[in-house]
């Protein structure tokens, strides 16, 4: 059995992040990094945006230089026995450790009645897969009008696809956008050539010869050349309930980020944690909170004692529009509209009992960190108040 200082369950973001926090502390302690993705890590968000633009896959790579680690990668831990400080993975390795790191992230939601044509765009190998699709096939068909679903349906469109949305709410981010803005987009996606079919379910996905069909919920049958769905995610709580860790939505996590046991530690997208500007418990899937919660996770398993108060922000592009946001983005709230061009440019405000609590900087660059004060500040506003507040 190998003895590891520090070992890392997960190899992305977070887990990169993580050994370059320990770094900063301990030059010297031994790593172990176990992931079951075959790739080294990597940056995630430009398998949706900047690599269907002009980057090339060789620049999501992170580097390991200098960090000196050992990567276990095609393995998945199974098991851990914190009594002993000892993990499992899938061959039936064992591995040693003083501080664990569980950096399991989520799994994509599946249909529940479609072949593995489908594309749950998540990894370097599904952008593999669809960049591979793209380059022989013209015909795609999209599932879910979230995050990732806009980001893909606006690559395809870009690279000159004929695509295809399906989704069951009424418009494209719904959840989230201001109904006005939601309309915007539907329009705007139309205008780009993709085709919209708002408030309908998926019965079935099935392959049949070169193509794949798919059967909508009101039996519309569509011919595809790729299928991909983006349906959110479930976080890896799996090796943490196995452990007897405390899980609710993600694994729970205290202000140092370790868990119901002090010698583990959680981060990034499973990490339930408490944010101290919006006075809740929260899970946040986005690159920002990967990088800065996976940081200072291997700091304080290194020996550090550093509060995690950031609140983390997440970005999008769509076609040529893009935004940053901070906080919470839920259409529900009481929302202000602060426009100046509608649509175009603007920063949107999400207000409960008066006070901001997210704000979207739509085409609005530059003002992360004063959004993020506002928020922090639980001031109460009004629409006249907010106004013209923040701007680029």
């Amino acid at each position: 059995m190998k003895h590891y200082k520090y070992l890392i369950v997960g190899g992305g973001m977070t887990a990169d992040s993580a050994i370059h926090g320990i770094r900063k502390i301990d030059t010297g302690g031994t790593i172990a990094m176990i992931s079951d993705e075959r790739d080294p890590p990597y940056d995630r968000p430009p398998l949706s945006k900047s690599l269907w633009k002009d980057k090339g896959i060789e620049s999501i790579w992170r580097s390991p230089n200098g960090l000196n680690f050992g990567l276990i990668l095609g393995r998945k831990a199974v098991a851990v026995d914190a009594a002993k400080k000892t993990a499992m993975d899938d061959a039936g390795n064992k591995y040693a450790y003083e501080k664990l790191l569980l950096a399991t992230g989520g799994s994509a939601r599946h249909l529940p009645d479609a072949d593995e044509s489908v594309i749950y765009f998540r990894t370097a190998a599904d952008y593999r897969k669809l960049r591979a699709l793209s380059e022989r096939g013209s015909d795609f068909v999209v599932i879910g009008g979230g995050f990732i679903g806009a980001e893909v349906a606006a690559a395809l469109a870009m690279n000159g696809k004929r695509v295809a949305m399906i989704f069951p709410s009424n418009g494209i981010g719904s959840r989230v956008y201001p109904p006005a803005l939601t309309a915007f987009l539907n329009s705007y996606y139309q205008e780009n050539g993709v085709m919209l079919l708002a408030s309908e379910t998926v019965k079935s996905v099935r392959k049949k010869g070169s193509k794949t069909i798919v059967t909508t919920g009101k039996g519309l049958e569509i011919a595809a050349d790729g299928v991909v769905a983006g349906l959110g995610i479930e976080p890896n709580t799996a090796l943490a309930e196995q452990a007897s860790l405390k899980v609710d939505n993600g694994i729970v996590v205290d202000e140092l980020l370790r868990t119901s046991n002090p010698d583990i530690y959680a981060a990034g997208d499973v990490a339930n944690f408490h944010s101290a500007a919006l006075d809740k418990r929260m899970r946040v899937e986005h690159e920002d909170n990967a990088n800065v919660m996976g940081e200072m996770a291997g700091r304080n398993m290194a020996g550090q004692s550093d509060i995690y108060s950031h609140q983390p922000y997440f970005y999008s592009d769509l076609f040529d529009l893009g935004y940053e946001a901070v906080g919470e983005l839920d259409a529900g709230m009481d929302i202000v509209e602060d426009w100046k061009e509608p649509f175009r440019k603007g920063v949107v405000y999400y207000l409960r009992n008066n006070k901001v609590r997210g704000v979207l900087l739509w085409n609005t660059w530059g003002q992360v960190a004063a959004a993020t004060r506002l928020i922090a500040e639980k001031t109460p506003h009004s629409r006249s108040s907010l106004s013209g507040l923040i701007s680029d």
